[in-house]
């Protein structure tokens, strides 16, 4: 390979057959890294941000917007277009492949600094992936002509996109996680530039140079994406401050496990969002628990929505009189690990091993709509209403599909977030219930991880009380649970509540609106 220029640099119609199918599959891979990339800063946003409606709308709304501005700037390169695709390649492969990490590091120091690193890597990856499509399609127009080229850029581009969407949550996401795939993705697109600097090296000012930096490149990427095990750790340990003993990404979230350096506290985070911490979260699971099955009528069929960790399951076994407990979580990985896992299986007491508990991993919302059993008490552990997806489970429909699932006497319970944090987002919860079941009752507690939290339980029946509570327990009793029911006036039920449906979900809105 020299470092000579051929006379025939700028003369794109004698490219041949093979050169011309090599571009064509160039812009294939290179759409489908592009998609890929945005559905990384994407999801990144949503784990760390939450909202992921907003997040992904945002995305892709500037990103589109940056393609936009990239076409524009195409205008302005007259000259050496392959070596000028070929050096957007190798941007693209660094910015793109670090874009992950990036955004995982900037994110513990300041929310504005994690918005202006995300708006630049959105624009400048953007205008990059803008720029690409519109410099091979002026390259193979000299050789079969605007229309025919234009037709086999932009149905390589989508087929590629394609290829990006569909691979990103069934195979990158859940095999390799954000950051190792972002950097596989800046690889995949710096092997697509070095594939045309060898074939196309007669249309290159300066072969070897232009090689010479596609190599540099792809080294980097190629050692970045062999340690990207340890490079995540690290990002982890920045993010969650604490040890962390294990983590995966599932096909559905983000599961953390750590532990404190100072003494053990085992902590789960799902998305990067604190769901229970060993100090405290007896307080939590038996407020949510024995007010519910210690409640006149029968407790024999128990139903669990979430709490795939085993510690609802462990406070329900301990009522003599129940004989079967269904537990729905729709990741099989967490009632894994939930069986499993050492310290989770310290913590549960090997509740989820017990014969009396039958784990289903589906949908909730599908296995209400399906199941034929009737439950006498149901527990319902979800994540707070931070997406559409979730805030569907507070819905007055599901409520409506759960009621009749519950005997005659049932009653149930819901965690409900902070009516401190997050007042008017609790109190829709509890107009919800109310739209369905004829008596509810409402109750809050402190709890030191999180702060005070809120629980509805409502009743298929009206009337009955709290009865024998089972002994031992730690933290929940009578005159606690009567005290837990007053509200004081910064949290006490506003006015002007909606019921949250399925079809106007005004509860997400509430949700951000309480959290804003």
């Amino acid at each position: 390979m020299t470092d000579t220029t051929p006379a025939s640099v700028e003369d794109y119609t004698q490219l041949s057959s093979k050169k011309s199918t090599i571009l064509l599959m160039s812009i294939m891979v290179v759409a489908m890294c592009g998609i890929v990339y945005e559905l990384i800063i994407g999801t990144v946003s949503s784990y760390l941000l939450g909202n992921s409606v907003y997040q992904f709308s945002l995305t892709i709304g500037f990103f589109m917007f940056a393609m936009g501005i990239g076409s524009h700037l195409s205008r302005y390169v007259n000259g050496r277009l392959i070596e000028a695709f070929i050096y957007v390649e190798v941007a693209l492969a660094l910015l793109g492949g670090m874009s992950s990490i990036a955004l995982f590091l900037m994110f513990p120091f300041a929310p504005w600094m994690y918005q202006v690193v995300m708006f630049g890597l959105i624009f400048s990856i953007g205008t990059l992936v803008g720029l690409e499509i519109p410099l091979l399609t002026r390259v193979l127009s000299a050789r079969q002509g605007t229309r025919t080229s234009i037709a086999d850029v932009m149905s390589l581009d989508y087929i590629g996109a394609l290829f990006g969407s569909v691979a990103f949550p069934l195979m990158l996401l859940p095999s390799l996680g954000l950051i190792t795939a972002s950097f596989a993705i800046g690889l995949i697109n710096i092997a697509v530039a070095l594939l045309n600097v060898i074939w196309l090296r007669d249309y290159l000012r300066s072969p070897k140079r232009t090689l010479y930096i596609v190599l540099g490149m792809f080294g980097l990427l190629l050692v970045l994406t062999a340690s990207a095990t340890r490079i995540t750790a690290y990002a982890q340990q920045h993010l969650y401050f604490d040890q962390i003993v294990w983590q995966k990404q599932t096909p559905y979230q983000q599961l953390v496990v750590t532990n404190t350096w100072k003494r053990d506290d085992f902590r789960l985070f799902i998305d990067g969002h604190l769901q229970f911490s060993e100090f405290d979260e007896h307080r939590y699971h038996e407020a949510l628990v024995h007010p519910v099955m210690s409640w006149t009528g029968p407790s024999q069929k128990v139903l669990v929505l979430g709490g795939g960790d085993g510690l609802a399951v462990r406070e329900i076994l301990k009522h003599p009189n129940v004989e079967r407990i269904d537990l729905v979580d729709i990741d099989p990985e967490m009632t894994r690990i939930g069986r499993e896992l050492g310290p989770l299986v310290r913590m549960n007491q090997g509740s989820l091993s017990s014969d009396k508990v039958n784990i289903y991993n589906q949908d909730a919302f599908v296995f209400i709509r399906e199941t034929d059993q009737v439950y006498d008490k149901v527990i319902v552990d979800f994540p707070d209403p931070h997406n559409e997806a979730i805030a569907k489970l507070y819905s007055v429909e599901f409520y409506t599909m759960l009621s009749a699932r519950m005997s005659e006497n049932a009653v149930m319970v819901s965690q409900s977030t902070s009516p401190y944090f997050a007042r008017n987002t609790y109190w829709t919860i509890a107009e919800t219930m109310r739209a369905v079941f004829p008596d509810t009752t409402h109750y809050t507690i402190s709890i030191p991880s999180f702060g005070v939290w809120g629980f509805n339980m409502a009743h298929k029946t009206p009337g009955g009380q709290l009865e024998d509570l089972p002994e031992g327990l730690q933290f929940i009793s009578p005159q606690v649970f009567a005290a837990s029911q007053v509200f004081p006036a910064d949290i006490a039920r506003p006015d002007n509540l909606k019921v949250n449906s399925i079809f106007e979900p005004d509860l997400y809105e509430v949700y951000l609106a309480d959290l804003n």
